[in-house]
């Protein structure tokens, strides 16, 4: 007896440091096999994190004895459990059920999903998962344009310049991050065209009120892509190809060594289309002898687009010193021909395009209960070069048909300036040395209370040249400096049993602008000299806002949200841009607007196997001094050039909503409407904002098949449209309204379908999209067209574990 007390007592630290595994299977509520779904262990300061394969396996290693907790997420959803290593290694299989309560403790945790929590934050804000787009033939960008309140103004096809609508407030006023970090960073490859749904964890729309943690000049809202931060083993592939020769391929990766935590971490993509869609209407002409004009359908012929890019990783995750801790680079380059300029002109363009590449270093770090429990730290940035050159130096004229352009005579037209843009040959080339670093600091006093201070640097160093111009000529070019501080504190409450959330922020913007211009002057001597003529200004704001939500019930919030915002002119609003057809204004003046929100949030209510959930939000926004194109009138139209100026002062109200309603989750179906006015005081009247849709509305089906043609397979059929209501792109000429109805766009419907097909390993998606299945006419900036109906065939490939 002695003897075996003996052994068990030398073995007791053996056995305290044995190494067990937990794993299980997921299903959802019906017996499905969740795949990618995210499972989350901890306990204490220990963290590991996996997903599930293709069969919805997980499995963790080399854990010691203890009771852990178990957080699971898969889509809008997440749970939690508990696991108790005693000794041996467990199976747990979890199933997901909505109406379930996990007990903890002998304590029931009903989770919200993250979705749900952001939106009864206070903010006007939607959370867009992409977890589906991610199998289909879906941009990024065609993701937001179904959200409620957001319309993508796109000038033409894929890789085609894109602006972001929130409630009517559209440009600049809208700020679009990446993980924080303002996308112009980044240049104009690694766009949300080009970054694919799947290298994204989800999208948050701030409308109005931006939160402190962004921090950033704002005015009209923000939309921050959070890119997937997922520690566990995994890669995801997909190519697709369609009309207009069109081809888009991804690649994501992620691979961890579990003993170290060292993580290597890798995405890349490559877009091309021809752009080649018909186009016609009333400027699609070829004009003959005597400068008669026959109106054509014409195919676009000088419209390419390409971009390739990536990103590459190494550092730690889920390691005692960092959550996440990554050094890396980015890289992307592009390629897009010009069909034409603002407007779609009678004369369009060939030869005339642009090239930009970027090369970027970049550093993570996340660290939360850093030194003391409640403290976090998050650290992103990115500091390297970014250029773009455009070349136009083709003389010849051509006409919609491809062919080249004759005058009266017949005589084959060429430009007497030598170039398809007025101004002469050009090969335009802009350098920049690009930096921004976004840093957070937040403490947690406790559950209830938290203070966030959060500061962004942006910096660019601009130099312009052109190889077509005199030697003498390019020494004396000029450089363009721009340097942007925004710093915000924020304080966080919840109060009366998490009813009610409310959190109060104060913002200060700083912007310093320096251009120098080499110029020739005599001195006192009589000598002629170079000397740097000097223009800088130093530009300060103050901003404070609010959010707050008070739940009446657990199903039924009020929402409201208020902020001072400012928004300081950016980089080609002041400097210009020749590849953009921009030019430059020094003497715009910063935009300020006080907006307002008001909304609640009812549901989700379920019932039986029904489950509804209600929004809406009603909005103001005063503008003051707010910037954008000229308001136009047919008189002064530039056909080629646009310049953006301070419009005057003006007010945006209206409301938007939105109803969701699922049926035994294999039914899903979501239709919202976005409704507003946008008038501004110009010249001592008030005028409607032209080039700006008020009414859009949005709706989506979405249906499940199960086991169809092979067992443990799905298809999911898609159904979506897309309405505009008319708007014109030019103010109207006075109370004589004769010839108006040229600059009308006339109101839009659109409508696409979808078919994914998942095969039983859940490894394979394949997809099958038409866009604008009944080949509508589609109008978007300034009236110029926007492909017809498409075709579009895609496959998938995802595998979790290695």
């Amino acid at each position: 007896m002695k003897q075996n007390l003996l052994i068990l007592f030398l073995l007791l630290p053996v056995i305290a440091v044995a190494q067990y595994s937990l794993s299980g299977i997921v299903k959802d509520a019906n017996g499905y096999l969740v795949e990618g779904a995210q499972i989350k262990l901890s306990k204490g300061s220990f963290k590991k994190e996996v997903r599930t394969n293709s069969a919805g396996f997980y499995n963790f290693k080399n854990l010691a004895i203890g009771t852990y907790l178990l957080e699971i997420a898969s889509g809008d959803f997440i749970a939690f459990d508990q696991a108790f290593i005693e000794g041996a290694s467990l199976r747990k299989d979890i199933r997901l059920d909505n109406a379930k309560d996990y007990e903890l403790d002998e304590v029931a945790v009903r989770a919200e999903s993250i979705k749900t929590t952001m939106e009864k934050k206070g903010f006007a804000v939607n959370v867009v998962s992409t977890e589906e787009a991610a199998q289909r033939n879906i941009q990024t960008n065609e993701l937001l344009n179904t959200t409620v309140g957001v319309k993508i103004r796109q000038n033409g096809g894929l890789g085609s310049q894109v602006q972001y609508s929130l409630n009517g407030l559209s440009g600049s006023a809208v700020r679009i991050f990446i993980d924080g970090i303002p996308i112009s960073t980044f240049g104009s490859a690694f766009n949300l065209n080009s970054i694919p749904p799947s290298m994204i964890q989800q999208i948050e729309v701030y409308k109005g009120v931006v939160p402190g943690h962004l921090s950033d000049d704002a005015l009209g809202g923000a939309i921050n892509i959070v890119l997937d931060k997922s520690a566990g083993t995994n890669l995801n592939a997909s190519v697709s190809y369609g009309s207009f020769n069109t081809l888009q391929a991804s690649v994501n990766g992620l691979y961890r060594f579990e003993d170290s935590g060292f993580t290597i971490k890798a995405s890349g993509f490559h877009n091309y289309s021809d752009n080649d869609y018909k186009v016609s209407g009333r400027s699609i002409v070829v004009t003959g002898l005597g400068g008669v004009q026959t109106p054509i359908t014409a195919r676009r012929f000088n419209d390419a687009y390409r971009s390739t890019g990536g990103v590459v990783q190494v550092g730690y995750t889920n390691v005692d010193w960092a959550d996440q801790f990554y050094l890396g680079f980015t890289g992307s380059d592009d390629y897009n021909e010009v069909q034409h300029g603002a407007f779609m002109t009678i004369m369009p363009y060939k030869g005339r395009f642009y090239e930009s590449d970027v090369a970027l270093a970049n550093l993570t770090y996340q660290k939360k209960d850093l030194f003391t429990k409640g403290f976090e730290v998050n650290i992103n940035g990115y500091y390297g070069t970014r250029n773009r050159q455009l070349s136009d130096t083709v003389a010849a004229a051509y006409s919609w048909n491809g062919e080249r352009a004759i005058d009266f005579r017949g005589d084959e037209y060429e430009y007497t300036w030598g170039s398809q843009q007025e101004g002469g040959p050009t090969l335009a080339k802009i350098s920049r040395n690009v930096a921004s670093i976004r840093t957070g600091l937040a403490y947690a006093f406790n559950d209830n209370h938290k203070v966030l201070l959060n500061h962004v640097y942006s910096g660019i160093d601009r130099e312009d040249s052109d190889a077509l111009r005199p030697l003498l000529e390019n020494t004396f070019v000029g450089t363009r400096d721009l340097h942007k501080n925004i710093v915000s504190l924020t304080y966080e409450v919840n109060a009366f049993n998490d009813r009610l959330k409310a959190s109060l922020f104060g913002k200060y913007y700083q912007q310093k602008t320096i251009s120098k211009d080499p110029a020739v002057v005599t001195n006192e001597a009589g000598e002629r000299v170079i000397v740097d003529e000097v223009v800088s200004s130093n530009k300060e704001f103050q901003g404070y806002g609010f959010a707050a939500s008070y739940g009446l019930t657990p199903e039924v919030f009020l929402l409201a949200s208020a902020e001072k915002a400012i928004r300081l002119p950016n980089e080609t609003e002041i400097f210009g841009n020749d590849g953009d057809n921009v030019v430059a204004n020094s003497s715009i003046n910063p935009e300020q607007s006080n907006n307002y929100n008001l909304g609640f949030r009812l549901g989700a209510f379920n019932f039986n196997k029904h489950r509804v959930t209600l929004s809406t939000n009603f909005f103001t926004r005063n503008i003051k001094d707010r910037i954008g194109l000229p308001i136009e009138t047919s008189l002064n139209v530039d056909d080629e050039l646009i310049v953006y100026v301070n419009q005057g002062s003006g007010t945006s109200q209206g409301f938007d909503a939105q109803v969701n309603y699922v049926y035994n989750n294999n039914l899903s179906a979501n239709f919202n409407i976005s409704k507003f006015d946008l008038e501004i005081e110009n010249r001592g009247t008030s005028v409607a904002v032209p080039n700006t849709p008020f009414l859009t509305m949005n709706g989506n089906l979405r249906y499940s098949l199960k086991n169809l043609l092979q067992k443990q397979s799905r298809v999911d059929l898609f159904y979506t449209l897309y309405y505009t209501g008319e708007f014109s792109y030019l103010v109207p000429q006075g109370s004589n309204t004769v010839g108006d109805d040229f600059f009308k766009v006339p109101e839009q419907l659109a409508q696409d379908f979808g078919m994914s097909y998942f095969f039983p390993n859940k490894s394979f998606v394949l997809s099958f999209d038409v866009k604008n299945i009944f080949d509508k006419p589609v109008y978007d900036n300034l009236s110029v067209q926007k492909p017809g109906r498409a075709f579009y065939l895609k496959l998938n490939y995802s595998f979790n574990k290695f």
